[in-house]
């Protein structure tokens, strides 16, 4: 009997500690969300701006994203490039999402466009089905693509962090040339970075830890073997080089490469180890690490991972709120590569009030 009154009282002890070490994780993963609101949001979006009208948005894209992962984690590096693309241009409002019409190509024909995958764009889709099955059309397409680009983090290895809602979809998507000109090239060196990311109002820590994305994807040939044809460049290390001129034995060879050696599937801090030895791909990586002005945050970075995935998540938050569209402007897409269809008499009462404030 002594002895079952021991085992009670050891199995109680168990699940009280059980319990106590539960709650002390969700208290630091509560505190650490808080710490990540501190971010200042724009007018109009809000950290629980679905509460009422689709309060289960968050759980519909994640649980998706783990099956649609758990075939082709290849697809999360896709997404979060697919938002990276969209933000930069006109802003974070599902501007690429949008395909080509009448008026001419979309944003997905430009140059640096067209190795975005085009699966990924059928996977955002798909989530906005989803949201949309559940919640009616209440869940923007911008929207729908900034939380899937956080579940592409998460669930590859990344930080956690919350997301501000509340964007609204384009009406419109950018020029060939808008695009071309808003999208950071592959060769541009950290002083054109750090002068095109602070016209964003992002600085140097944002620019080096959201160049952190690039620990997950793979990169065509093509964008980088300029550091390799006609010479080496001599940032790079020779024996990277040597591996990277197998891959691609012709300077528009069609094969691809993976952005970080070390773990290119887990989101981590290893593309600043191998920005440390001289094996970044694109010129826009390895310059981060020449230039005096960044070298310590890759540094630093490289050393301590918690620090890195604190910045990135402070730098996603920013990036995500540029110019983004909120309140009635815009529209919440019923189809994300599509405007809404209007209906004849919605254009004839546009045209009639237009009309009259020219009188």
């Amino acid at each position: 009997m002594a002895k079952g009154y021991s085992t009670r009282v050891l199995t109680f002890l168990m699940l009280i500690s059980l319990m106590a070490v539960t709650l002390n994780l969700v208290s630091s993963t509560a505190e650490a969300k808080e710490r990540r609101r501190d971010v200042p949001i724009v007018k109009g979006l809000s950290w629980s701006f679905y509460q009422k009208a689709c309060p289960k948005v968050e759980n519909i894209i994640r649980k998706e994203l783990k099956k649609v992962f758990k075939r082709d984690i290849g697809l999360a590096a896709a997404i979060l490039r697919i938002h990276f693309h969209d933000c930069f241009v006109q802003g974070c409002e599902a501007s690429v999402l949008l395909a080509g019409s009448a008026s001419g190509p979309g944003e997905q024909s430009s140059i640096p466009n067209l190795t975005l995958r085009q699966q990924a764009f059928v996977v955002i889709d798909n989530l906005r089905a989803l949201v949309q099955k559940k919640c009616g059309q209440v869940v923007s397409c911008s929207d729908v693509l900034a939380l899937a680009a956080r579940d592409s983090v998460v669930l590859s290895g990344g930080p956690d962090y919350a997301v501000p809602l509340g964007r609204r979809d384009s009406l419109a998507f950018a020029s060939q040339e808008t695009t071309l000109n808003n999208l950071p090239p592959p060769f541009a060196n950290a002083s054109q970075l750090i002068a095109d990311f602070a016209n964003r109002n992002l600085n140097i820590t944002d620019l080096v830890a959201l160049s952190g994305g690039h620990t997950i994807g793979i990169a065509h040939c093509p964008s980088f073997t300029d550091r390799l044809y006609p010479n080496q460049d001599p940032t790079m290390n020779k024996s990277f080089a040597n591996n990277l001129k197998r891959t691609c034995p012709t300077a528009n060879s069609s094969n691809t490469q993976v952005n970080d050696i070390r773990s290119p599937d887990v989101f981590d801090n290893k593309y600043y180890v191998d920005l440390m030895n001289r094996q970044g791909l694109f010129t826009s990586d390895q310059d981060l690490f020449v230039d005096k002005r960044t070298r310590g945050i890759v540094e630093s970075y490289a050393i301590d991972q918690q620090r890195f995935f604190e910045d990135f998540t402070v730098a996603m938050i920013k990036m995500g709120q540029m110019s983004v569209l909120t309140g009635t402007q815009g529209e919440i897409r019923s189809n994300c590569s599509a405007r809404n269809t209007r209906s004849f008499m919605s254009v004839l009462e546009e045209g009639i009030e237009e009309a009259i404030t020219m009188i």
